[in-house]
């Protein structure tokens, strides 16, 4: 392969960069020249170079830029440098400490050079220290984004594309470029240029003074002559989609420098161009690291993605015409039907999800926050599509997580401290819900969860945060997400012959904090089976949703819409205050007087609100109105419904005593034993809410009765 002659680039470069023409909007202009007169006024600092303009100046020139894009950086800023006072039209002012300490020495080095006197060659100024630019590449459109896995060693020193989604984000330090030292005997200069992530200070004064008098100066660094940059350290992960069966993910590090810092948070799906290099390490973490090499990517440009598609995610994509030709082409209905069309039926839990991906609107009174996000919780026998829903909720939604209850640890849904591999100091790194935030965390087989892991969610559904004291990092993290969760009742299936809490086997505190409890049952019914397996046959047959009177809203519009509603902040008018009292006075009526079990608090009127404003924000209005009030509260009472209806038919009231018969009955079932400790049937009968004087009394009444037998100690019961 013949050796490649820079010079011959240097000057395609100078010349793509004065003379290449773009059409834009206002007509043809010099792209690159507009920029580098910004670049000379410091009126920008980041200059991208979009490979497919050089593309169509020079293919070779394109074409070796990918292939050693570390060495083509050097070259187009070094032009870039040379090219700069050409576009200079006026005097810029200094701007920082360096600028100051530059500027000075420049003009002691031209009085030196007047007197004859010739500066060290060792301490000349490198240009690194005198940029105020950075380059930037942008790869070829044509170039397809790699997954994390396909990257290997062939990739080397090459500019590629890298989709992923990022897991930790350091924060953002000072990063050494340029060292200046001062001699404390002669006080000359010596700079140096750091190149890698680790250097060897100088110690010993090299200067021609020093060698003469052999004085041994010693060098100390000057913080105000060096260059320091901003660098972050990004760990990404591949995306689910691009693991294959029976493996777990790999995660790639991406260096950040510059403007380039900031750019993402965890959680984001994000596209990456840069270049693919060894890390070099020196010394003593090479003599530990042995023959291992570790790798990162080096960013030149770092993009926000849309979830499944490869166009740049913007929530204001969206213009205000294209939204109510939305609106006026689809009604809530049809809205509500086109989200998991595949799936029959369900129409009052797809329109309940659809407003949880809206979204209610924040309130802050004077300081105390009360939560916009609405959760919701889909209970039913297997087999109903809980899971299907939920997983397409995760697909639809721009920003989600989706988890499972056995398969996650409350460290796992909150945060975890580990130690940052860059500066060795503990820092937290974000869990589930953590990354999150501002969307949707999806929870199936909720009622999996141990319990001790389940209580970490209490204060995300209510307070929107994570409360940490670990290992002396006390935070408070932000949380604002809606948690979908799908659960199955006690048992597998729901038995109608039990009440609600012994099916549900959820606790009260964490009931209250959903808006809506959903009830799904599996009941035989001739002509709705016949429905559901034809429809279902359709769809496995044809691998899409049978024809219906209508064309189901593309999942890409659907999200594009959902993301533009969420700016619209819809308040309630003062007349439909009395009407919203009355309504909930008249629910917590009903609820006492049917012994209703779904635990009715002031918890369902904030549940009302936020669905009736996040109905208002479907419908593009900035007033909330009396019909979705009463669409909120009709919402409301099907999922009560949806609950009540199964206790019919469960023949006489089941008083407290053979309730706490029945939760003794059912420990003894899951430990096997016909002996059960009488603290443990007492602590799980207050958890369900009885005291311990209905517990003394049930165990004396069926004590009569000769169901079991009390040991002397009162400490176990045993079943005759």
């Amino acid at each position: 392969m013949p050796s490649r002659d820079y010079s011959e680039d240097r000057t395609k470069i100078s010349e793509f960069l004065a003379t290449f023409v773009s059409q834009g909007k206002e007509g043809k202009s010099l792209k690159y020249g507009l920029q580098l007169t910004k670049l000379a006024h410091r009126e920008q600092v980041v200059m991208t170079v979009d490979l497919d303009d050089v593309y169509e100046m020079f293919e070779d020139l394109a074409e070796a830029i990918v292939k050693n894009a570390r060495r083509f950086t050097a070259l187009f800023s070094d032009v870039v440098q040379e090219m700069l006072p050409n576009y200079n039209t006026r005097e810029v002012p200094a701007k920082d400490v360096l600028d100051v300490y530059i500027k000075q020495r420049l003009k002691l080095d031209g009085r030196a050079h007047e007197d004859g006197e010739y500066r060290d060659p060792r301490n000349r100024y490198p240009p690194e220290l005198l940029r105020r630019f950075e380059i930037y590449f942008k790869n070829r459109s044509e170039i397809e984004p790699l997954s994390v896995r396909e990257v290997k060693a062939e990739q080397i020193g090459k500019l590629i594309t890298v989709r992923g989604i990022v897991t930790r984000c350091t924060e953002v330090k000072p990063m050494l470029v340029v060292s200046t030292y001062t001699c404390d005997q002669c006080g000359s200069e010596t700079i140096k240029t750091v190149n890698s992530l680790t250097f060897m200070p100088l110690i010993n004064c090299e200067s021609e003074e020093c060698r003469v008098n052999k004085s041994g100066g010693r060098l100390y660094l000057q913080s105000r002559g060096s260059k320091f940059i901003k660098f972050q350290e990004i760990k990404i992960q591949e995306l689910s989609e691009q693991v294959p069966e029976g493996n777990i993910p790999r995660t790639m590090t991406i260096h950040a420098k510059g403007e380039l810092t900031r750019q993402v948070l965890p959680g984001d799906h994000c596209s990456i161009s840069g270049i693919y290099l060894p890390i070099v390490r020196t010394g003593f973490k090479q003599m530990a690291q042995g023959l291992l090499a570790d790798t990162f990517l080096e960013a030149h440009r770092i993009v926000k993605m849309n979830k499944t598609e490869d166009d740049e995610f913007n929530a204001q994509d969206m213009t205000d015409v294209e939204a109510q030709n939305v609106r006026n082409t689809f009604n809530y209905d049809m809205m509500a039907s086109s989200i998991a069309p595949e799936i029959f039926g369900h129409h009052d839990v797809k329109k309940a999800l659809l407003l949880l991906l809206v979204g209610g609107v924040d309130r802050n009174p004077n300081g105390m926050k009360i939560r916009g996000n609405i959760n919701i919780c889909l209970m039913g026998d297997p087999g109903v599509a809980k899971s299907q829903l939920l997983s397409y909720i995760d697909r639809l939604a721009p920003r989600s997580q989706y988890t499972t209850g056995r398969g996650s640890s409350g460290v796992g849904l909150t945060a975890s401290v580990m130690k940052d591999p860059v500066t060795g100091e503990m820092a937290l790194e974000g869990g589930a819900l953590v990354l999150a935030d501002k969307g949707i965390c999806c929870i199936d087989e909720f009622d999996k969860m141990m319990d001790s892991d389940r209580t970490a969610i209490h204060e995300v559904m209510e307070q929107q945060t994570i409360s940490i004291a670990k290992a002396g990092i006390l935070t408070t993290l932000n949380a604002r997400v809606s948690i979908l969760a799908a659960a199955n009742p006690a048992y597998g299936r729901y038995n109608p012959k039990r009440s609600i809490e012994q099916n549900i086997q959820l606790p009260a505190a964490l009931l209250s904090r959903f808006d809506l409890l959903w009830l799904i049952q599996d009941k035989p019914d001739k002509e709705n089976d016949r429905r559901l397996a034809d429809h279902i046959t359709q769809v496995h047959m044809h691998c899409r949703e049978p024809q219906a009177n209508f064309d189901p809203m593309p999942m890409n519009l659907l999200r594009r819409y959902v993301s533009y509603c969420r700016n619209i902040q819809p308040l309630i008018p003062a007349d439909l205050t009395d009407y919203l009292v009355s309504a909930y006075v008249e629910i917590r009526k009903e609820a006492r007087n049917s012994r209703d079990m779904t635990f009715t608090s002031a918890r369902n009127l904030l549940g009302v609100l936020r669905l009736s404003t996040a109905l208002a924000r479907l419908n593009l209005r900035d007033t909330v109105v009396k019909q979705d009030v009463d669409e909120a509260i009709r919402l409301l009472d099907m999922s009560k419904t949806s609950l009540n209806q199964s206790q019919q038919h469960t023949g006489r009231v089941q008083t407290a005593t053979d309730q706490i018969f029945n939760i003794i009955r059912d420990i003894m079932a899951e430990t096997g034993s016909r002996t059960v400790k009488m603290s443990d049937a007492l602590e799980r009968c207050i958890t369900k809410g009885f005291n311990p004087d209905q517990f003394e009394e049930a165990i004396e009444e069926y004590e009569e009765l000769d169901i079991w037998n009390i040991n002397q100690a009162r400490t176990k019961i045993t079943f005759i």
